[in-house]
């Protein structure tokens, strides 16, 4: 086996496309573009499903199937082309142009959710026993749920046209926008470099705290000249939601991301009420870190920090995929083959430059059956903890690809349990490498406090912030410094006496791309819900060692035919619904701070 590092850390895409613009890529646009306007023309084109046309409304359901899985396929690779280069204009045009497309795929959605909406019992279950629609089930069941909360045929065309230049604009604008900024850093030794935004997060995770200060205060000041455009961004997609969410009867603005989630609002509910009765247990972690600061308590640019035990010197990309390479084949060799299978195919994109775009994700394709993972490796133990976490994104998707596309596509809360799986392989395989050292072993159950930090403190935050916002933006807009304020007060809700007075975050609304993601709403909270999933599913694994690794993917496979609460119930017998549950999979964390504990009380 060729060494990982020695791959290309740019990605392979010419198995979407040989070449952007090329032929094939014309081809796959207009066959995709015309075969959307004939499937909408014909669909549109036929009477209110009964048990007499039962056969072309199966036949349109199969159409819609594939035509998702194209323009899935087509906006994975724009979205890669973009996120590798924002500065490319063409791949802009183009992004642009398929929100087009998209918008006639809603209007062909439209016509199925109108046959799933307006038709009787005996037709609707001719069409789920349907040969052609088998293991397409919980899909139809969930069309026909959503049905009941849709506008007129009319006005539904009209909101997915509007979209285009409305709400989807929104999202383009923040993408674009925020791809090309830059920040003056300001560092130690009196030096001032302009710096991409996209590498300010790993300068926030510098193992020196002046450094960490100075990014995010003079990010800050960057995102504050952009603040109303910013805050008008942010209102806009909210503003939106609430008028079409008002129009087709949803009870409140959470139904929609419960919905979109898969999850119950009584779920949630107990998950956050077990947070909430348990927020000593990160606070614990945070008060550690201070300690160990010298500090009174922490600093908003503190949180993602490496706490200064010993010297913790860069890790360099070389160290870091062997690191997750011997972690994942020492716990599960499954997954350890595909990581492999992912470098030796150029499917993992980590190089450090200027026009890329900033965050981590991962995405793939139903045509081909691949997956890609797109970061900015930025020698950090932070940024081989992400590459862990997008590996577990891509496995999940690689075990589901045999099954039907409609089967394929799992909600966020499910997908986050995976990724936060291959987190706690990685970090428990470190701990567990033999001649691993004391200041190692610090270090490693340091970010898994930190982790419980950001999981139960920080994304409840979020969760927070969003939920009052959005009920404050029904009464009307909230200007950038209302969203700071909003943002300062919540943190100290859920931070309490960790984060220190007049050092947390206002503008972190604005440098979270999570809040402006238009396509799903309520980005965060499926985050906890994954994190607390994956402790639980991990002690289990620590029980049981490698013979619970079939029921770990039977519960992945389920994961697109179920609601969460459902695909947990029938692979491994849990209730998501009890607060007991919750509770239990924070107490998961507890060895993690006890054995943190014991470090800071050597030290």
């Amino acid at each position: 086996m060729s060494n990982l590092a020695d791959l290309p850390r740019t990605w392979d895409l010419t198995s979407y496309f040989p070449a952007f613009g090329g032929p094939e890529y014309v081809a796959f646009k207009t066959d995709l573009a015309r075969d959307l306007a004939a499937n909408l023309k014909s669909a549109s084109a036929l009477s209110d499903l009964t048990t007499v046309n039962v056969a072309d409304w199966v036949k349109h359901i199969q159409g819609y199937e594939g035509l998702v899985s194209r323009i899935g396929h087509l906006s994975s690779y724009l979205g890669n082309i973009s996120a590798a280069d924002a500065a490319n204009a063409e791949a802009k045009r183009e992004s642009a142009a398929l929100a087009g497309q998209f918008a006639t795929l809603t209007k062909l959605q439209g016509e199925l959710l109108r046959a799933a909406g307006t038709t009787d019992a005996a037709a609707w279950d001719a069409v789920l026993a349907a040969p052609a629609l088998d293991g397409a089930g919980h899909t139809l069941r969930r069309m026909r749920a959503e049905a009941k909360h849709r506008m007129s045929r009319a006005e539904e065309a009209l909101a997915a046209d509007l979209g285009v230049d409305g709400i989807s604009a929104w999202g383009r604008l923040y993408d674009n926008l925020t791809g090309q900024m830059t920040f003056e850093m300001h560092w130690p030794d009196g030096k001032k470099e302009t710096l991409p935004m996209a590498q300010r997060r790993a300068l926030m995770a510098n193992t020196d705290r002046a450094v960490r200060a100075a990014a995010l205060k003079q990010g800050n000041l960057t995102w504050a000249q952009h603040g109303e455009t910013l805050a008008a961004a942010l209102n806009a997609i909210a503003g939106t939601r609430h008028t079409l969410y008002a129009r087709r009867g949803l009870p409140d603005f959470l139904a929609k991301p419960y919905f979109d989630s898969a999850v119950s609002a009584e779920t949630v509910d107990a998950m956050f009420r077990a947070i909430s009765a348990n927020y000593e247990l990160p606070r614990r972690a945070l008060r550690l870190g201070a300690k160990l600061e010298g500090v009174p308590a922490l600093a908003f640019y503190d949180l993602e920090a490496p706490r200064p035990i010993d010297p913790v010197p860069p890790l360099p990309w070389s160290e870091a995929v062997n690191l997750v390479d011997g972690a994942f084949n020492s716990g599960y060799p499954a997954l350890g083959q595909y990581y492999r299978d992912c470098f030796a195919r150029g499917w993992v994109e980590s190089e450090k430059r200027a026009n890329k775009r900033s965050g981590a994700y991962c995405t793939g394709s139903a045509v081909t059956g691949e997956q890609r993972v797109f970061m900015t490796y930025a020698d950090t133990m932070h940024d081989a903890n992400t590459l862990a976490h997008e590996i577990g994104h891509a496995w999940h998707s690689h075990v589901l690809k045999d099954l039907r596309p409609f089967a394929q596509d799992y909600p966020m809360t499910l997908a986050e349990t995976a990724s936060t799986f291959g987190e706690k392989l990685f970090l428990h395989g470190m701990l567990q490498t033999p001649g691993v050292t004391d200041s190692q072993r610090a270090f490693l159950l340091d970010q898994e406090c930190s982790s419980a930090g950001s999981y139960l403190l920080n994304i409840a935050m979020r969760y927070e912030f969003e939920r009052e916002f959005y009920t404050r933006r029904r009464d009307g807009e909230l200007s950038a410094q209302e969203l700071c304020d909003l943002m300062v007060a919540t943190q100290r809700k859920v931070y309490g006496d960790t984060l220190a007075p007049g050092d947390e975050d206002p503008w972190f609304w604005a440098s979270k791309l999570h809040f402006f993601i238009t396509e799903v709403s309520f980005y965060n909270f499926p985050y906890t819900f994954g994190y607390l999933l994956s402790q639980a599913l991990f002690a289990e694994f620590k029980r049981s060692g490698a013979d619970f690794l079939p029921r770990y993917e039977a519960f992945l496979r389920a994961t697109g035919t179920a609601t969460c609460e459902d695909a947990v119930k029938s692979t491994l017998g849990w209730d998501l619904t009890n607060e007991a549950f919750w509770s239990q999979a924070i107490a998961a964390a507890a060895p993690a701070v006890e054995g943190f504990a014991e470090v800071v009380a050597k030290r």
